[in-house]
């Protein structure tokens, strides 16, 4: 299909300013902060920030608790950027609305970001955090037999490797993995990578310069840890949701990985979404395509946590964090 219009408009705004792979991660960070235009937050029963036991200190969380009849489900859900950028309020209206229309606890964890700490500092922070939030589910209104990780991009990323890391290192068992968008594979050696690598937001140049910072070497790259992709084994995982778009980069090594998962026994739905560019999901407020994406995540979450298909009394919005003016 040819790029969406929408999307095009998009585009054209995110022209105006600098390229990520220009900028200092400190410049790149603040960017990305101005681009989370505030605005009226969606209301959710009960937002509480905490700081829980990690690998080396304290990790911020924000948990999300919705009205109703507890436990919750759980959804724990590590926000993109590159490891590099973002933090738990760019992820806020996000998860404000999984909240609310999934019908769960959503745990956004603030993981430790590269080049400050570099891999493996990210996949063993966003571990911890399951493993905590597992471990304390009960005093948080939440289930620990229904727990689900999720993610975008680099967080779906994450969100792919937490699974394997909880299947190998005894627990805690997870019941879904929601990966919008991931980078599974950083050896950046798939078509759309050369294809979509320029114009269409995500280049090509600004994937090498998130790697640069977050990896020391080549061989880090095929570390499982860092390229759930390349692990031997992806026999035992709990069922997934993949979500790609027919533009950006990242789209063969999420659905090379999704095609992995189901050769390998998972239930996995791949989802490609055409005509649309990296990051649409998190463009609700203005896209349709992303509409349509973000419906697509709280209906696949809902059937994960066996919820009714449709929730009772939750208002169908979208993210009030629109990333553009």
């Amino acid at each position: 299909m040819p790029l969406d219009p929408q999307a095009q408009a998009i585009l054209a705004q995110m022209a105006a300013a600098p390229p990520i792979h220009t900028l200092t991660p400190t410049q790149a960070r603040e960017m990305m902060k101005a681009m989370f235009v505030s605005g009226p937050e969606e209301p959710v029963a009960h937002v509480e920030n905490r700081g829980i036991p990690g690998p080396q200190g304290d990790i911020p969380i924000r948990i999300y608790t919705p009205t109703g009849q507890s436990p919750f489900p759980i959804l724990v859900f590590f926000h993109g950027g590159g490891w590099v950028l973002g933090d738990l309020d760019t992820c806020d209206a996000f998860c404000r609305s999984l909240a609310n229309q999934v019908g769960c606890v959503v745990v956004s964890v603030d993981y430790r970001l590269a080049p400050e700490h570099p891999f493996p500092a990210a996949p063993e922070d966003c571990y911890a955090a399951t493993r905590w939030m597992a471990d304390h589910a009960a005093e948080l209104n939440g289930d620990a037999s229904r727990i689900a990780v999720g993610g975008d991009s680099a967080g779906g990323n994450l969100a792919a490797i937490i699974p394997q890391m909880a299947r190998d290192r005894g627990g805690p068992p997870l019941v879904f993995q929601l990966l919008i968008y991931p980078a599974t594979d950083l050896r950046m050696n798939t078509p759309s990578i050369t294809e979509n690598g320029e114009g269409y937001g995500l280049t090509r140049q600004d994937i090498i310069w998130f790697l640069n910072h977050y990896v020391k070497s080549e061989e880090e790259k095929t570390n499982p840890l860092a390229s759930p992709f390349l692990t031997s084994d992806l026999s035992g995982l709990p069922p997934a949701l993949v979500i790609t778009a027919e533009f950006d980069p990242l789209r063969d090594e999420g659905e090379a990985y999704a095609k992995r998962l189901k050769e390998a026994g998972g239930i996995v739905t791949i989802s490609r979404y055409d005509g649309m560019i990296h990051g649409f999901v998190s463009m609700a407020s203005f896209l349709d395509r992303g509409k349509q994406g973000l419906q697509e995540c709280i209906a696949a979450l809902r059937a994960a946590f066996q919820l009714p298909a449709t929730a009772a009394e939750q208002p169908h919005t979208v993210p009030a964090n629109p990333m553009f003016p």
